[in-house]
């Protein structure tokens, strides 16, 4: 597949998981997947593609033996490592959209700024408890994250978050709506939710809330200056 058309996914856990499965049961069977950690008992819970015999392996590695087993004609490219400043801009520059599926703030803010800079599409996810959210960003084009949030949370508040934890069926939801919007664009479609924040609520309630997000006049992703709609960028 040529490189702009590339998927990368940044995490291999309760969210790079199910989108990496969404992506393949698609016929998408050339994308990475970017992750530092090795597997563990405790995720063996949400992540399926794993199991005991995967612990202590690298994710990204345990995740690539898995879909070459299951699936024929399947090239996914392994990064063990962890996305930083220092390789960020190299490494997203070789792909044409990204899916945010890490759990770190600091992380998605990354994902935010360098995307924006390189003017490649990429879809964040979030889940905390028992609600997710996701929403894609056209750089330029549509709300970005600092459009809503100028800066990260600090290490303190992020920290408490993980401690809250997730539902494993609502980080697999919103994986795999994550991978449709991926897949919009590889087809050249729109993507659903630019410049929309889905937020889907796993209690007994079950309720799934779309939420226009506009441009913040003055952020510097410049998506709140007019556009027309031929403008919009469409897949490559």
């Amino acid at each position: 597949m040529p490189a702009d058309k590339r998927i990368l996914i940044v995490g291999a856990g309760g969210l790079g998981v199910p989108a990496a499965l969404a992506l393949v049961r698609a016929g998408i069977r050339d994308f990475a997947m970017m992750d530092p950690d090795p597997v563990e008992l405790s995720n063996l819970a949400r992540q399926m593609i794993y199991g005991e015999v995967s612990i202590g392996i690298p994710k990204v590695m345990a995740a690539a033996a898995y879909f070459s087993r299951n699936y024929a004609h399947g090239a996914i490219e392994p990064m063990e490592l962890r996305l930083d400043d220092d390789n960020a801009e190299e490494i997203i520059r070789r792909f044409g959209f990204v899916i945010d599926a890490t759990d770190s703030p600091a992380a998605k803010f990354l994902i935010n700024d360098t995307c924006v800079a390189l003017g490649r599409p990429f879809v964040y996810g979030g889940v905390l408890g028992l609600s997710g959210q996701a929403m894609t960003v056209l750089p330029g084009h549509s709300a970005c994250l600092r459009c809503l949030f100028e800066d990260p949370p600090d290490e303190a508040d992020a920290a408490s978050c993980r401690d809250a934890g997730i539902l494993g069926p609502v980080a697999g939801a919103i994986g795999e709506v994550q991978a449709a919007e991926a897949m919009a664009w590889a087809n050249g479609r729109m993507p659903t939710l630019a410049g929309m924040m889905l937020t889907l609520d796993g209690s007994t309630s079950g309720r799934i809330r779309p939420t226009p997000i506009a441009a913040r006049s003055g952020c510097g992703c410049g998506a709140a200056q007019p556009h027309t709609s031929a403008e919009l960028p469409a897949a490559r």
